[in-house]
């Protein structure tokens, strides 16, 4: 999978940020599958040390989303977190194109500036 662009990135920890997105998406009536947590597919979290990070374990999780409205095809919304920040990407490649409508409907659930206390839009 490509690594998309970031539109949404969030000062908090990927679990209350990725809770916060589900609510606000829910909230709009579209519905969300949880289709990939990294996490669980770990076999053994211990296995994962990030020398990179400086941490004796790795703190990155990625959560993949399919969003669900109406009669369009579902868009997948990507999750990467470390470090206490969340980066929220809309996947919209030439192999997986983003239905704009759905598209629309997501940026308009996800209002940056009424989100979390610490939030940071990504410009774009």
């Amino acid at each position: 999978m490509s690594d998309p662009y970031p539109f949404l990135i969030l000062e908090q920890p990927w679990n209350e940020a990725t809770a916060w997105v589900i609510r606000q998406v829910s909230d709009a009536g579209l519905q969300v599958l949880r289709t990939f947590d990294l996490q669980d597919a770990r076999h053994d979290p211990a296995d994962c040390p990030s020398p990179d990070q400086g941490t004796d374990r790795c703190d990155c999780q990625m959560v993949v989303l399919l969003i669900y409205g109406d009669d369009y095809q579902p868009v997948s919304l990507v999750a990467h977190g470390h470090d206490g920040r969340t980066w929220f990407s809309i996947v919209d490649t030439p192999q997986q194109r983003a239905d704009p409508r759905l598209e629309r409907a997501i940026l308009q659930a996800l209002p940056v500036d009424a989100a979390l206390p610490h939030h940071a839009p990504h410009d774009q």
